[in-house]
């Protein structure tokens, strides 16, 4: 399975923070926002990656990852000239999609809670267990996250069984209190779906009516994530800080460090020990002479890697 993160928009609802830079370029305590999209599809085992952003900003995120070989993983490019919708990045990702199914991801949208590693998993698992003719019968998977003002969100409605029976946009009435979280996970024919659509009242590609054509077909699923799960959107003043705040609260709290790379990339095996020490120690010849704050969180992050090593 390949990987999108759109991180493109003009991020005007944080203005003035976004008039020279983009909003996924901003720190969420002490990481580019980026980080943590990218963490959530590293740990769904996916290691080929697009990110999508605009013509301004491209640059920025490629300095900031390069190719992504240094943690074990493919990390390619594409602009957004215009933010003409959610669903073009499937249009613009067209080649590097290929024939595989796709996990898109909003590069504003966190996600942290105990056993979201295993949930994501099983979703790509599930995809990947349609092979040959039936590769293309997988359908499509969002996901479910309870609000207490659903009315704010789009909306999904779905049986006991997972299947999706409706899905609304900022609804009056909502049917269901399950907001739609920008985490969505597709077939290949995600692409023929994407080039049929034509351009809502805001002049865009909808990311909702490609879902509704798979609901129109019968293969729209949708998984709950639930109580102990947090989502954040970044998107807003409020939204950055709650989520810094969280960021905060569990790092210091507990050592366990959200959206950290390196670790993700060695617990996978995707680099060894040895690499993982590497980038450290360049970290730590790069930066500052004054580093005993730094000293203390390459420390903290060995320290779980050898209580990870322990328990493995």
């Amino acid at each position: 399975m390949k990987g999108i993160i759109l991180a493109g928009g003009s991020g005007t609802r944080l203005y003035p923070l976004t008039k020279s830079i983009s909003k996924q370029i901003l720190p969420v305590y002490d990481k580019p926002m980026i980080y943590y999209p990218l963490s959530v599809l590293m740990l769904a085992n996916i290691k080929d990656i697009l990110i999508i952003s605009t013509p301004r900003d491209i640059l920025l995120f490629e300095r900031l990852l390069g190719n992504g070989k240094q943690i074990g993983i493919n990390i390619e490019y594409k602009v957004q000239e215009k933010p003409n919708g959610i669903a073009e990045c499937f249009l613009i990702g067209k080649e590097f999609i290929g024939n595989d199914n796709v996990a898109l991801i909003l590069g504003d949208n966190i996600f942290y809670g105990n056993g979201f590693s295993k949930v994501l998993e099983d979703s790509v698992d599930y995809f990947e267990n349609f092979k040959g003719e039936k590769s293309n019968n997988a359908g499509a998977m969002i996901f479910g996250y309870p609000v207490k003002n659903p009315e704010d969100y789009g909306v999904v409605e779905f049986d006991e069984n997972n299947k999706v029976i409706s899905l609304e946009e900022k609804p009056v009435d909502p049917k269901s209190s399950f907001a739609v979280p920008g985490l969505y996970f597709y077939d290949n024919t995600v692409i023929k779906k994407a080039e049929m659509l034509k351009p809502s009242d805001r002049n865009e590609l909808e990311i909702t009516s490609i879902n509704e054509f798979y609901l129109s077909c019968d293969k729209l699923k949708a998984k709950t994530l639930g109580r102990g799960m947090s989502w954040f959107d970044t998107g807003t003043p409020k939204g950055l800080m709650e989520a810094a705040n969280f960021v905060e609260a569990i790092q210091n709290r507990q050592g366990f460090y959200i959206a950290c790379l390196e670790e993700i990339s060695y617990t996978k095996g995707w680099i060894s020990k040895g690499e993982l020490t590497e980038i450290i120690d360049k970290l730590k010849i790069s930066m500052d002479e004054n580093t005993n704050q730094i000293d203390k969180v390459f420390d903290d992050i060995l320290d779980v890697i050898e209580m990870y090593d322990f328990v493995r």
